[in-house]
């Protein structure tokens, strides 16, 4: 973020616990523990690159 912030998302995935348990039960974390702070902050990312308002580095 802080060299390219042109090219970064606002939304930031936080560390968790739910998160790193959600794989080992075969579920994605909007399953595993919809109402974690990791399921909110994936959300929050699709919807930032849903709108287009996002960056998306381009491809070579």
């Amino acid at each position: 973020r802080k060299f390219f912030p042109d090219q970064t998302f606002k939304a930031v995935i936080p560390r968790s616990v739910r998160l790193a348990e959600a794989p080992s039960y075969g579920l994605p974390i909007l399953a595993y523990q919809p109402t974690s702070p990791g399921a909110a902050a994936y959300s929050e990312l699709a919807q930032e690159i849903l709108s287009g308002d996002g960056k998306l580095v381009p491809q070579e």
